[in-house]
């Protein structure tokens, strides 16, 4: 069984996109949500990323669920409910069923097209598990349908997702999965802070794939909001704010250009720089911080050796 539910598929729906991103490129320091790096091209992007040698928290993560498979299988229980919030192409939840057999799978990601593929392959080679995908913006609300069962919950936030949201917004999502997790339990990953040449390397690589993930950005919002952005007047650009503890991504206009889409324009001077991504990264104590801001009690720990990344359980 597999019911989806697609994003922006009334009016109302598309209106609140539209508006969101205009209010982010009308602003005096411009800005596009990063949500919208995940569109289907962005989305097999990234899941080119993760296959890079330089992009170490894909295999530095995998390593960890490997090393610890059965304290993370133990901490999180078997037969339960396994709820992925930004699935992707659901392998990582995936490499769990074996040994944490759900009784229910429901993967939540931006892009629906790109997931309703993921997760007919897998009701296929899982019939026992009661497979369902749906489309959600949870960075506002976490919505989970009455399909789910209440009992039992885990959610799964692989990738240091959470890097993505500033403090106040990480403490907002914290808070919903909490809520929704009736009781049970979160695990996810985190980047840890590292030298700043590691870092570079990982949000720049020398194949350019993350330059090219960063810049379809563009091509998403022409496709929402009816813009002209054009990609070869952009070029991708990485710093690292040590103050705020993390890496940030930009797009920079390479000369003078006016955007214009139904209703509005922008000119972006050349030099200029379009916001698209901020991956913060914590330290065990700081995201522990946070959890217990959140009102999660149950904190369980596991790192690689160099301590690039961590995965926690919290309750």
């Amino acid at each position: 069984m597999q019911p989806t539910t697609a994003l922006g598929n009334t009016q109302a729906e598309h209106h609140d996109l539209v508006r969101e991103i205009e209010i982010g490129l009308l602003s005096e320091s411009p800005s596009i949500s990063p949500k919208f790096l995940y569109d289907p091209l962005g989305s097999h992007l990234f899941t080119a990323i993760t296959l890079l040698s330089e992009y170490y928290p894909t295999n530095t993560e995998k390593d960890i669920f490997s090393r610890f498979e059965q304290q993370i299988t133990d901490a999180m229980g078997v037969g339960g409910t396994l709820i992925d919030l930004g699935a992707g192409n659901c392998q990582k939840a995936e490499y769990f069923f074996n040994s944490l057999k759900p009784k229910n799978y429901l993967a939540i990601d931006f892009s629906i097209e790109y997931l309703e593929d993921a997760t007919a392959k897998l009701a296929g080679k899982y019939p026992q598990i009661n497979v369902q995908c749906m489309s959600m913006d949870f960075s506002k609300k976490i919505l989970i349908p009455g399909s789910i069962p209440e009992t039992d919950r885990v959610f799964f936030y692989p990738g240091s997702s959470i890097g993505n949201f500033l403090a106040s917004e990480a403490h907002h999502l914290l808070c919903q999965i909490k809520d929704q997790a009736k009781g049970g339990g979160l695990l996810f990953g985190v980047d840890l802070m590292k030298e700043d040449s590691i870092l570079k390397l990982a949000y720049d690589d020398p194949l350019k794939v993350t330059a090219a993930f960063n810049l379809n950005i563009l091509n998403s919002v022409n496709s929402l909001i009816g813009s002209d952005f054009k990609i070869e007047n952009f070029t991708h650009k990485v710093m690292i704010n040590h103050k705020e503890s993390r890496v940030e991504l930009f797009l920079e206009s390479l000369e003078k250009v006016t955007i214009t889409w139904p209703g509005h324009s922008r000119v972006f001077n050349k030099g200029e720089l379009i916001h698209t991504e901020n991956s913060h990264k914590y330290t065990v104590e700081s995201i522990g911080e946070l959890l217990d801001q959140a009102g999660f009690n149950t904190t369980q720990i596991w790192t690689d050796p160099k301590k690039y990344y961590a995965v926690i359980y919290a309750e």
